[in-house]
Order: structure tokens, then sequence, then C-alpha cells
């Protein structure tokens, strides 16, 4: 680690650093040229130049944070596709824009007044950008929606004569992210966000078939009962002969979701089907909540003039609970709303643009150029997102010197441990040591953290691959054998 200035030097030391921090990369990149090749140099040689990755690019930077020296530096300058390495920006700058104890709020409100339990409105949900009622965050997504239930009858709440109504617009704008890829919508990890969103923008229809040949499937939806509609046209077949597969089809006009194919008499399926409406699925849901604790919603047109008063705001897990759930899984509707969060506590807008901007403010204030780090996204799911790896080693620098470091350490996975590295470098000296991001699309493999050397340096790294034909597990070889050789090392 960096060891303290001196009292007298502090002020000149901080004045110095800013000045420094825009030199970062100049100066570590020529320390490399100048210094004699090392055992790393020839093991990161031999294992990129192999004749499978012929065409490819890689970007390569290893820094050791004690002494601020070079250790390995490949096309660290080069721009380059960083698929879920992103998240580790937009980690970053939420943690110093938002702190780790942020949390995300939903305010309730009533449109109308409230006598004799009896609203004379609509119920309100206002929502901004809290991306906790899922499955994966409380092991039940409707569990926040009923804890706002009981709320609302504690408030005196009998019954409603409106509706329940998704009010205002904290992220204006596209649902789906710029650039994504249009065959990743109907996947689960491409569902479109909101300021409202429930279950991470996906329900589960679970399907049995019947116990006669010929017979309609049996559909339960997940986790919200009520949610989405569905019609269903599937029927079962006899086992062990071929029929239409079994698929949900969305009716773009009707609004529900069509369950049509064959299942094997015997057999069950699980479909996914991600909600084109975040609003409307939340709403949904809530609803349902509420109807499961007693709260009766009648639907009457209501007075849209009527007052509005807020009954309560409920407010997420901190902000580093949902970093963990968002950076141990890779989960990208987390990175979506805290990436947009990020825009609309600096704007008052949760847009893409806004958030763009906000990001692309802080990583200036931290040193790096424009042409280093372009941010369309908060999960790096775009095609239009890139950056360097020296721009990727330098977030990891400021946040090693943050005061929500634990915050962002604690949140990344481990190697051989936990989340997307639970399997990668096990039995090596990086297990249970290197706390890292991969990142994943078509011909894209990334890997960027924190690994502490033999010696106990601190080492930030990232190493990126692009346009590579060879198989994905050739390139994790290769971030797997530069980590682990790392942690192994005695770094001078």
């Amino acid at each position: 680690m960096m060891k303290r200035a001196p009292v007298f030097n502090l002020i000149v030391w901080r004045a110095a650093a800013v000045a420094a921090a825009l030199l970062l990369s100049t100066s570590r990149l020529g320390a490399q040229a100048a210094r004699a090749p090392t055992r790393l140099d020839s093991l990161a040689d031999s294992l990129i130049s192999a004749p499978e990755f012929d065409g490819s690019l890689w970007g390569v930077l290893v820094v050791d944070s004690q002494t601020g020296d070079t250790l390995l530096s490949r096309g660290a300058r080069a721009l380059v596709l960083p698929a879920s390495n992103l998240k580790l920006v937009t980690s970053s700058v939420a943690l110093s824009r938002l702190g780790a104890a942020y949390r995300f709020r939903t305010i309730v409100a009533a449109r109308g007044r409230v006598r004799g339990g009896r609203l004379a409105g609509d119920l309100l949900l206002i929502g901004r950008g809290d991306p906790s009622a899922s499955d994966h965050m409380q092991h039940d997504a409707m569990a926040p929606l009923r804890a706002m239930a009981d709320s609302l009858a504690a408030h005196g709440v009998k019954s409603i004569s409106g509706r329940v109504v998704a009010a205002g617009n904290a992220f204006p704008g596209p649902t789906l992210g710029y650039a994504w890829a249009w065959d990743d919508f109907e996947a689960d990890y491409g569902a479109p966000t909101d300021e409202l969103l429930f279950n991470e923008g996906f329900s589960t229809l679970d399907v049995h078939a019947a116990t006669r040949v010929g017979a309609r499937v049996r559909v339960a939806t997940h986790p919200a009962r009520t949610w989405p509609k569905f019609v269903v046209t599937a029927t079962t077949r006899a086992s062990g002969t071929a029929g239409a597969p079994l698929e949900a089809i969305k009716d773009t006009v009707g609004g529900f979701v069509r369950v049509t194919g064959t299942l094997p008499r015997g057999d069950s399926a699980r479909l996914v089907v991600t909600d084109r409406d975040p609003d409307a699925a939340y709403v949904a849901a809530f609803t349902e909540a509420l109807a499961a604790r007693g709260i009766k919603v009648r639907g009457a047109r209501a007075d849209t003039s009527a007052a509005v008063d807020t009954l309560f705001t409920m407010q997420s897990p901190p902000l580093s609970d949902v970093l963990a759930a968002m950076l141990l899984p890779s989960q990208n509707q987390i990175a979506e709303m805290v990436f947009k969060t990020i825009g609309l506590e600096a704007t008052g807008v949760g847009s893409t643009d806004s958030a763009s901007a906000a990001e692309s403010r802080q990583l200036a204030e931290w040193g790096i150029p424009a042409q280093e780090a372009v941010v369309h996204d908060g999960s790096g799911l775009s095609r239009q997102d890139f950056v360097t790896a020296g721009a990727l080693v330098r977030v990891l620098d400021v946040m090693r010197q943050s005061p929500e470091f634990k915050a962002l350490w604690d949140a990344l996975p481990v190697a051989g441990r936990t989340g997307t590295l639970d399997n990668r470098m096990r039995g090596t000296a990086a297990e249970g040591n290197a706390h890292a991001k991969t990142g994943s699309m078509t011909a894209v493999r990334s890997l960027s953290g924190y690994v502490v050397s033999g010696n106990g340096h601190l080492i930030e790294f990232s190493i990126i691959a692009n346009n590579f034909v060879a198989p994905s597990s050739s390139v994790a070889r290769v971030q797997n054998v530069i980590v682990a050789y790392l942690a192994g090392a005695q770094v001078p």
C-alpha cells in the first residue's frame, strides 16, 4: 500500500497528485518501456502471442499499487469492449458520488383523501430506481411489496376507490440500453428497466404437462401469481414423440403471453418472459400484494386534479448490498438502475445521457481522458462502450485510496470462492486472494481487479481480449495464469 505523506507535505502532495493523475498512463507506460524484460513479460508474451490468438486485440496493464511501477503493459491504451468490466466503473462512480450507505427510495402517495379506511382516489407509486424487489436480492420479490402493503394498512387504508398508478418519470427515455443487441431482448439479462422494477425485469412461467395426451398444459407464474397475463394453447404429447417446441410468445396487441407448442407427458419446463413495461409489472405485483393484505382496489375513475399527499417512503438496502448483488453474478438490470440513479442524483433526470455525462465528469476528475472511456450504459451490454485497460486500472487505483474502497472490495467476486470467479483459479495462490470483475460477450473476455502478491504488494490489473476466434476458455486460461503468477510472485 502507498505510504502516508508527511503532514507538512500533505497539501503539496494533494495538488501534485491531481496533476500526476493526468500523466498516469504516459508515465507508467514510459517506465515499462525503460526497464528490462521480466519473467512476467516472457510469460505474458508466450500466452498472448499463441497462434490461436492471431488477429485478436489485447489490452493489458498490471501495476504495483505500492510503488506505482508498471509490471506489465500490452496495448494498455487501446480502446476495447469491456463487457461487464464496465460495472467496475458504474460501481466506483456510484460509491464516490452516492456513498456506500445510499438507499434507493420508492414513494407511496395518495391522490385523494383517506376517510374511514377508504382512499377516495388513486394510490400512486413514485419510483426512483430501487432494484431490490427481486428474488435474487430478497429471496422473494414479493416480500418488499408485501411490506409496502403492510405499511399502507398501518396508515389506515382498507380500500382504494381508484387505481394503483405508476406516477412520476424519474427515468425518462428508452427502457432498453443504448446499442444493446436485439437478440438479447427476450433473455433475462437483456430485460428492460425503468424507475419501478420488479424482479429485475422478468418473470418465469412454470409449465407442467397434463396427465392426458392432447390436454392443455398447466401454467403458473412466478414470482407474482397474477403477472404476466397469459393464454395457453400448448398441449401434452406422448413421451418419446416429437412435437412443436414449448414457447412463450408475447402478443404485442393484447399485451399477454401466449404459451404455445407441446410438452411430453410427465415433463415440466420453465420459460423466462421479460417485461416490456417494467412499471406495469411492478403495479400488477403490488396490487396482488394489496389483495393478499385485504386491501381492495376497485379501479374506479378518479379525479386526477385532486391533491397528492405522500403517505410513506420505502427504502432499499444500502448501496453496498446492492453492488454485491450486481457484481457477484454480474447482474445487468441492477447495473442499469445504479447507472441511471447516478444521473438522477446529479441532474434530477435519470436518463442515459445524464448518467453518461455524470460518469464522464467523474472520470475526468480522476485523470482519465475522454478518449480512454466511452460509456453508454451501466452494465457493459452495449456494443458502443469502449475503455482502455489503463483507464480501468486508474479507476481501481482511485478506489483503492477511497474511503469507500471496502464496499467495492467486499462486493467483487473472489477467485475460487464466489460469484463469477467461483470456479476459476482454484488450487493456485490466487484462490481466496484475487478480487476481480469478469466480463463476457461474443469475442470479448475481460478480467480486472486486485490481487495480493507473494510478498504482500496489492497489485491492480486489467486483462481484456477482443476479436478472438479461439475458445473463450483459452482467454480465461491466459487471465488465470497471469493473475495466479502475480499472486505467488515476489514483486520488487
